[in-house]
């Protein structure tokens, strides 16, 4: 898995499902720069059963993530005909009809592969033909990005372990408190409380200059 915190995010144009039912193509990350922060999630496939109770509780957060103008896209191997498919399904059928998120369509597994976070590989023989170990999914990817496009926060999880999405929000604050104030925050911090000041001269100065 590579590890992207500190880095660029990695760039893609691909079609999306936006607004719950609107098919786009070239759908990219650079709509966000230096307007929003960004949190772009993997989820391992549509209609199956860990993933719609994450997407739907996103969902449900949403104007929590609107008011710390936080942007969510969720992204997952499938086509954007899949997603569209998904969207339109009741919630009490399985699917996840209200979402109004952007879900990206990866069906290339680029973007995965770039995250990280595919589940699998290509491998090739000696007569150079190709075989996929593992599964062509994605992890549980999450990746918090700041509005330079930098990667501040990432996690992965296996495929049947669904992430907190009241924790995401937390990680949110953190940033969005250390990028105000200057100050970091420890273990297990929520909004409202105390921080903590960098005193070592060297430390101080490496997180002035990653703000």
């Amino acid at each position: 898995m590579s590890i992207l915190v500190g880095k660029k995010a990695p760039n893609f144009s691909a079609p999306a499902v936006i607004n719950g039912s609107e098919i786009v193509q070239n759908f990219s990350l650079d709509q966000f720069l230096g307007k929003q922060h960004v949190i772009f999630y993997f989820y391992p496939a549509d209609f199956t059963f860990v993933c719609p109770t994450e997407i739907i509780a996103f969902q449900r957060k949403m104007e929590e993530f609107e008011k710390r103008n936080v942007a969510v896209i969720g992204c997952s191997t499938d086509s954007e005909f899949s997603h569209w498919k998904w969207l339109q399904t009741e919630q009490n059928d399985g699917g996840i009809k209200g979402v109004k998120y952007p879900l990206v369509a990866d069906s290339a597994k680029t973007i995965a592969e770039n995250y990280g976070v595919l589940a699998g590989e290509y491998n090739y023989n000696d007569e150079g033909e190709a075989s996929f170990e593992g599964a062509p999914v994605a992890y549980r990817g999450l990746f918090l990005i700041d509005k330079e496009g930098i990667v501040r926060h990432q996690v992965v999880n296996d495929l049947p372990l669904g992430r907190s999405v009241d924790e995401t929000l937390r990680m949110v604050d953190a940033l969005q408190f250390f990028e105000k104030n200057g100050e970091v925050c420890p273990a297990d911090w929520h909004s409202g409380e105390e921080a903590m000041k960098a005193t070592f001269d060297g430390v101080a100065d490496y997180l002035g200059s990653h703000k």
